[in-house]
């Protein structure tokens, strides 16, 4: 049961990536995040209640309030602003191999952190997933120099920033924190749907208090409710849903397995593109080798 809910749960976030290449050519990506955030959170809060009409309803220690709200914060509101950010720049299949790097800096923060212990199979999964981001960053700077683009040092950089280089390893360390955040809130109370839905809420808080002094944030908020775009609605459902299964098959399954199986995520972005966005994205052989990097970096890293 846990491994078909992993693999309902990588199709749904590969059709998030899909949806998000869809809506955001040249448009600003908050408003996704922000309803998937919402979605996350309504969705959580009627599981949480199904589940509480079944037993008592049992609230959180403040402290495990605590964890669950920093974890909210670094992985509901920055990790996915900046994860719809990073493949509306990049495009599906380009954003979700950059994904690869949050194992990498999940065994980091977990020898910096937590004190875990890093083994030789580990450091080379690291190595790969490494590897795979360089290629990535390789090829497009030399796309660009087959364009024509300026070769100056300030021009390679903002080449870099503009086309979300940047915005996906923020968006991969924004995750990794936050899945050490939660892991302490659930030591302290081991309710990961509640845990979902209090992260949830504080990443709604957080893009609502911004929205209110950034003028960007604001009118992209205003457009979201205002103008029905199908794909940016599609986007945050697959988001959200695909986060409550990966949730739901841990029940039944090990970490290892579903993660394992959730990291063929991108190789099921990549069929999806050839399906659905066929000549509009297309697949160059280095992004197929950095993909095909991460994913081994990351089979390495949950194996060992």
């Amino acid at each position: 049961m846990g491994e078909l809910l992993a693999v309902v749960a990588t199709a749904l976030f590969a059709f998030a990536n899909i949806s998000i290449g869809r809506i955001y050519r040249g448009t600003a990506a908050r408003g996704g995040a922000f309803l998937s955030m919402l979605m996350t959170f309504c969705l959580s809060a009627i599981v949480w209640l199904v589940i509480g009409l079944r037993s008592e309803l049992a609230l959180p220690s403040q402290s495990a309030l605590g964890w669950f709200v920093l974890a909210g914060v670094l992985t509901a509101f920055v990790g996915r602003v900046f994860l719809f950010e990073s493949i509306r720049h990049l495009g599906a299949v380009r954003g979700s191999a950059i994904k690869r790097l949050n194992p990498m800096f999940s065994v980091i923060l977990g020898v910096l952190l937590l004190g875990d212990l890093i083994s030789l199979p580990m450091a080379l999964g690291i190595g790969l997933i490494a590897a795979s981001f360089i290629v990535l960053i390789r090829q497009s700077l030399q796309a660009e120099a087959q364009a024509g683009s300026s070769s100056s040092a300030s021009g390679t950089l903002n080449r870099v920033v503009n086309l979300g280089y940047l915005h996906g390893p923020v968006s991969a360390f924004a995750y990794a924190s936050g899945y050490v955040a939660r892991k302490q809130g659930l030591l302290e109370m081991p309710d990961a749907v509640l845990g979902t839905m209090i992260g949830a809420a504080a990443g709604v808080v957080c893009f609502c208090v911004l929205a209110i002094v950034v003028t960007t944030m604001r009118a992209e908020l205003h457009r979201t409710f205002r103008e029905f775009r199908p794909w940016l609605w599609l986007a945050g459902l697959f988001t959200s849903a695909g986060q409550l299964l990966y949730f739901a098959a841990l029940n039944y399954s090990t970490i290892s397995k579903i993660a394992l199986i959730t990291s063929m995520e991108v190789f099921v972005t990549m069929f999806l593109t050839r399906l659905m966005l066929r000549g509009e994205e297309p697949l160059p052989r280095d992004v197929v080798i950095a993909a095909s990097l991460g994913v081994l970096g990351t089979m390495l890293v949950i194996r060992y």
